[in-house]
């Protein structure tokens, strides 16, 4: 896998878990496509992604950490994440493995899908 699609994905988990948005969104596609994880759906665009973030922040405190990158025959990158996801008085809601596949468009972050293991 090319290492800069790996450390740009990289630089996108450390600004999430860093609640930076606009560092995070620097390594999206203007036309990016997010998966709203707990409510199912998408949001498109950085605006949207903006938006859900806040709000979600403000319901849950989920960190999301890469444990493992590989390319897959079709070209999209598979993400291994150990996900933990607290709610706001740090009691555990979910912790486990999950699988990130990204699109990238010129050389940023075009789509995320998620894959329960």
């Amino acid at each position: 896998m090319d290492t800069q699609v790996q450390d740009l994905l990289k630089k996108a988990y450390f600004a999430f878990n860093s609640r930076d948005i606009a560092t995070a969104l620097s390594t999206f596609h203007p036309d990016v496509q997010w998966p709203k994880a707990f409510e199912g759906g998408y949001v498109s665009g950085h605006d949207a992604i903006r938006s859900y973030w806040t709000r979600q922040w403000s319901e849950i405190n989920p960190i999301v950490e890469p444990t493992g990158f590989k390319e897959r025959p079709d070209g999209t990158i598979e993400v291994t994440i150990h996900q933990l996801v607290k709610d706001l008085q740090d009691a555990p809601l979910f912790d486990g493995i999950v699988k990130h596949v990204y699109t990238v468009q010129d050389n940023l972050l075009r789509r995320m899908d998620i894959e329960l293991e």
